[in-house]
């Protein structure tokens, strides 16, 4: 791997040398030679000075000057390859030359050509053929690279060869390696980022094989004539080496390097990096051969890395799929989401969650405790960016996290509404690892008086481990991908639902304004046939009772009882009716004064008194209709005297603490609670208790509907079951809620709220 400096001016971009085993020619776009390198009468027997100015047919026939002239140079990034042949006082010699274009220059670099005994294109071809043969044979990505630096060690009898990958922070590990039996591995071996920086990271991007074949070789300078404009070499194949570069490798022991990057979507994924321990140059045909098997290992490496990604981003989708189905199906968004457990894990895979609705907290595997939980989550919520954050160190970011570490160091946050403080939290273990360095790698790192910071050659390659802790695995973009799906999907469902709902409220709303306004009409219409009914019935019984026997007597005063109860009936439909047409009078009303007035209506309507009423503290002042909130507390009272068989009946009318929770059982002697929140501004709470027969827990429903009763018109005084819905149609248009808690035989509890 070649290393270069981490100071932009001493980059090996522009180093105004080359390497010795060629040389180089800079030429304008008339082909005028305009630089040299100084080695040029080692290749071509001519002194720099003596090509300084001259056309580059001063060198080369006709023939091989029409060859170069029809290069497509102008594209960007782009080496041509062609033979030329350059007379000389020797004789012509072959070269391998190369050609590419840097600004307003042609750049010509030329390499002996070895003899055709050295060098075998057919062996090559084969070699080729067969490695490639072998590595689409093989499926699993490691053993793949592990095939691939084995073929390319066949192929050009290296040392030693690497595959080196880099993580997403720049730094390497040798994942693969083919080696002479002597050498120590490198296998598994880690290298930092600063050994190979951005800029030579770059550079081995945009190069398709780079080649050193010897590192003490002294470089060759280059001769300008008057434009001495420094040249870019970035694409040149015999740009010179960095000295840290040359240090670096000498410390490892190694005299010669090839280097093969390999690119994944336009990237630099690794390198197939090879090492020799003595000088050792590598033919064009083998150079080659080994760019184009570099090209192939980096096409199926993509296909191979994109199958595993998009075997695993299936299996998301599939989890999500089932999670968004059971969302749109349920009417708990919660329990759609947390159930079953592992679904909602293996989403992202984590090994726990929380999922927070409105404040709610659901905990899923493994998480943190609750409170920590609602820490974070305020932590957290400052940090999000595009509704996500996440991180695999977060006890390095929020310190409180170390005490969970082992639980979540690292945290996967989706935020699906700020306003409803609707939020999902994934939950990643810390996974302790010891991360085998080749070498120290902060000894590359020098700090000088100034703060100014260098890179520097280390000395030693031994195995130096390091311990990293409060860190999880990292979370993979297709995992980050698969949340954000996630909310997108939430969103949706709920607008559509939201849209739905609107639409309903909207036709029911309009439904129940016919509806109301028919019970309404109907009501009122039936009421005078059926006084026509009931007055000539007691016409007959009074005028006619001669003419009568017995049974038609008994007949007619049925038809009366009827007629009553039928009126009773419609009264009451006629009531409820009324309540959904008339608006709200709402005003300041002293509860304690209006209970009052029910009582003294309860007491005057009643032979008997034998109702003991209690009210344990005065009662508050609260804005309500005072005539609509008489009738609901006069059926309630009335109810609870009519549903008692006890020899000493009580009713109690009271109002419950704030704090207390939702979730008490009814009967007497209860913890009785409040559906309201602790605040000031939350509704009250009011009851009325009683003794009496009580109420079978499958019929806490079934009271409130209109015209439901649970015994006979013989038992309990009669009535028509229309009270309690009544009761409970007023409620609601005060924007509460009424419900009842009752232990049959020990007596009721009903419990309203107003808004």
């Amino acid at each position: 791997m070649e290393l270069l400096s981490n100071s932009h001016n001493e980059l090996t971009l522009n180093p105004g040398s080359i390497q010795p085993h060629g040389v180089l020619l800079a030429l304008s776009t008339q082909l005028e030679i305009l630089q040299v390198s100084s080695n040029t009468q080692d290749y071509l027997g001519k002194q720099p000075e003596e090509l300084l100015g001259q056309p580059l047919s001063y060198l080369i026939d006709a023939l091989d000057l029409e060859a170069i002239a029809q290069l497509p140079t102008e594209e960007i990034d782009t080496l041509n390859y062609l033979k030329l042949s350059v007379c000389t006082k020797e004789g012509k010699r072959e070269f391998d030359a190369f050609v590419h274009r840097v600004g307003d220059k042609i750049i010509l670099e030329l390499e002996l050509t070895e003899s055709p005994a050295q060098v075998n294109f057919f062996n090559i071809h084969a070699l080729i053929k067969r490695a490639i043969a072998k590595l689409k044979c093989t499926n699993n990505l490691i053993d793949f690279l592990q095939l691939a630096a084995q073929q390319v060690r066949e192929i050009t009898g290296f040392d030693r060869v690497m595959v080196y990958q880099f993580d997403h922070q720049g730094a390497g590990e040798v994942i693969a390696e083919a080696k002479t039996q002597e050498l120590s591995p490198y296998l598994g071996l880690h290298y930092p980022a600063t050994d190979i920086p951005e800029p030579a990271r770059e550079l081995y991007r945009r190069n398709s094989l780079r080649l050193i074949p010897r590192f003490n070789a002294q470089p060759a300078e280059l001769i300008a004539t008057t434009d001495d404009t420094p040249l870019d070499l970035s694409l040149s194949v015999l740009r010179s080496v960095h000295p840290c570069c040359v240090e670096f490798h000498q410390n490892m022991g190694v005299a010669a390097l090839m280097v093969i990057p390999l690119i994944k979507n336009g990237n630099l994924w690794g390198l197939i990096s090879c090492h020799h321990q003595t000088p050792k140059y590598v033919p064009y045909e083998i150079r080659s051969g080994c760019e184009f098997l570099g090209q192939i290992v980096s096409s199926e490496l993509a296909n191979k890395v994109i199958q595993e990604e998009v075997d695993y981003k299936a299996r998301l989708e599939s989890l999500r799929s089932g999670v968004v189905e059971s969302i749109s199906q349920a009417d708990n968004l919660k329990d759609a989401l947390i159930q079953p457990e592992p679904r909602l894990l293996g989403l992202v895979g984590a090994t726990g969650a929380a999922v927070c609705l409105d404040g709610e907290i659901s905990l899923v595997g493994t998480t943190p405790d609750l409170e920590d939980v609602r820490s974070l989550i305020t932590w957290a919520d400052t940090q999000v960016n595009d509704n996500i954050f996440c991180t695999d160190s977060l006890p390095k970011l929020y310190p409180e996290a170390e005490t969970f570490k082992d639980i979540a160091s690292g945290l996967l946050l989706l935020r699906i509404s700020k306003l409803r403080h609707y939020y999902i939290l994934w939950f990643r273990p810390e996974v302790i690892r010891t991360v085998t360095w080749a070498g120290n790698p902060h000894e590359s790192i020098q700090v000088h008086s100034d703060g100014s910071v260098t890179l520097c050659p280390r000395k030693s390659f031994e195995q130096w481990q390091e311990i990293v802790r409060l860190t999880s695995a990292p979370w993979q973009e297709c995992e980050i991908d698969s949340a954000l799906s996630l909310r997108n999907a939430i969103v949706g469902i709920v607008l559509k639902k939201a849209e739905e709902l609107a639409k309903i409220n909207q036709e029911l709303e309009r439904s129940n304004r016919e509806l109301a306004s028919f019970a309404y009409a109907a009501s009122h219409d039936l009421k005078e046939p059926l006084r026509g009914i009931y007055n000539y019935s007691v016409i007959l019984l009074e005028d006619y009772a001669s003419a009568l026997d017995e049974d038609a007597t008994e007949f007619l005063q049925t038809v009366i009882s009827l007629s009553i109860r039928m009126e009773a009936l419609i009264n009451g439909l006629l009531r409820l009716s009324q309540l959904g047409q008339a608006a709200l009078q709402l005003q300041a009303v002293n509860l304690n004064e209006l209970l009052d007035q029910v009582i003294n209506v309860f007491h005057a309507s009643r032979q008997q008194h034998n109702l003991e009423l209690r009210i344990p503290r005065p009662l508050p002042t609260i804005r309500c209709d005072p005539v609509l909130m008489n009738e609901v507390f006069s059926n309630l009272i009335t109810n609870a005297f009519k549903y008692n068989d006890k020899a000493e009946r009580w009713v109690e009318i009271g109002y419950l603490d704030q704090h207390w929770g939702q979730g008490g059982q009814g009967g007497q002697g209860s913890n009785f609670s409040t559906v309201s929140s602790p605040d000031s501004h939350s509704p009250i709470t009011f009851y009325v208790r009683d003794n009496g027969i009580g109420i079978p827990p499958h019929h806490h429903q079934t009271i409130f509907k209109l015209f439901k009763r649970l015994h006979t018109q013989e038992k309990y005084g009669g009535g028509t079951g229309a009270g309690l819905a009544i009761a409970k149609k007023i409620v609601e248009r005060h924007g509460g809620q009424i419900w009842v808690e009752s232990t049959p035989g020990e007596g009721s509890t009903f419990y309203l709220t107003l808004e």
